[in-house]
């Protein structure tokens, strides 16, 4: 089969633009941050916990038969309390027994606020 030059050009030039297009594809998935960017340490502390309050499986979590890990992020203040959390992952329907529990906790003191990431098994 015989092109005609000007459609052979055409033809590169359009290979030529998806590859382009392909890298620069590529280039700007690989330069969005991780989608799990709690796994970087960001000052996280290892303060050791005085109070656990085991979380309640929730009814619906139990009719589901449903288990799992729920992920959180806890600031806790310099006297051991928890001030504030924020979900990380885990299943919509264990977070809130998982927050719960984790609001009540008490850590040992500490000079200043820390953050704990606590991970709670279902």
């Amino acid at each position: 089969m015989y092109l005609c030059p000007d459609r052979k050009k055409e033809e590169v030039k359009t290979w030529f633009v998806a590859i382009l297009l392909a890298f620069v594809l590529v280039a700007l998935v690989s330069l969005q941050p991780s989608a799990f960017p709690q796994e970087i340490n960001q000052g996280e502390s290892k303060r050791k916990p005085t109070a656990k309050v085991q979380p309640k499986y929730p009814a619906l979590a139990r009719q589901l038969k449903l288990s799992g890990k729920v992920k959180v992020e806890a600031i806790v203040t310099p006297d051991g309390c928890v001030k504030n959390t924020r979900t990380i992952g885990g299943s919509p329907v264990l977070v809130n027994a998982a927050l719960d529990a984790i609001r009540m906790r008490r850590y040992e003191a500490a000079p200043k606020e820390t953050v704990e990431i606590i991970e709670i098994d279902f």
